[in-house]
């Protein structure tokens, strides 16, 4: 790496991961104080260590190679677990340098969503709601993706209604997504 690229992956505002196979290569400065690691245990470590847990780094891995393949490219937000276990809204980035083997080499970024979306304690199946609902899906949307009905989503909207203390689907998305929100106003 040349020095003024160096030096621009060392200091960019945001973290950053080179990987081959899942498997962090090399991270920035910014990423080990995100995820509260020092960078030699991040060095040669798999990726799943940033994950709330084993089956998402599974699925969101089965996710992310079926759209990278011919794009290279792949973007979302998603709960990540930092060392000491607290768990954080990120936005993942990523750049595959090899488009028909998506994981083989790529080049990842990560930006704290924290400050602007709270989290809650979530279970997996809340998780996965909560982000698709996120995403604009529908109840039955996402009764569809995750294959399990309509009323067991509408169930964990109901929970995630409470947890994020919201009045109704709108005020939740939007707490989910982070945007401000206002009083309404009175007649």
């Amino acid at each position: 790496m040349d020095d003024l690229a160096l030096l621009a992956f060392e200091h960019a505002p945001i973290g950053m991961i080179y990987s081959e196979d899942r498997v962090i290569r090399r991270c920035n400065p910014r990423l080990c104080t995100m995820f509260g690691y020092p960078v030699d245990r991040l060095q040669d470590a798999s990726l799943s260590l940033l994950y709330p847990t084993p089956a998402e780094f599974d699925r969101i891995g089965q996710l992310g190679a079926a759209r990278m393949k011919g794009s290279g490219r792949y973007d979302d937000e998603r709960i990540m677990r930092r060392s000491d276990g607290r768990l954080f809204w990120c936005r993942v980035r990523g750049q595959s340098l090899e488009a028909e083997h998506p994981f083989a080499r790529a080049v990842w970024t990560f930006a704290d969503l924290s400050e602007v979306r709270p989290t809650a304690d979530l279970s997996l199946r809340e998780r996965q709601v909560a982000k698709m609902m996120a995403e604009g899906l529908t109840s039955k949307e996402i009764a569809q993706a995750l294959e399990i009905s309509h009323r067991t989503v509408e169930v964990h909207r109901g929970r995630l209604m409470s947890k994020m203390e919201a009045r109704n689907s709108m005020e939740l998305v939007a707490r989910l997504v982070g945007l401000p929100l206002f009083d309404r106003p009175r007649d």
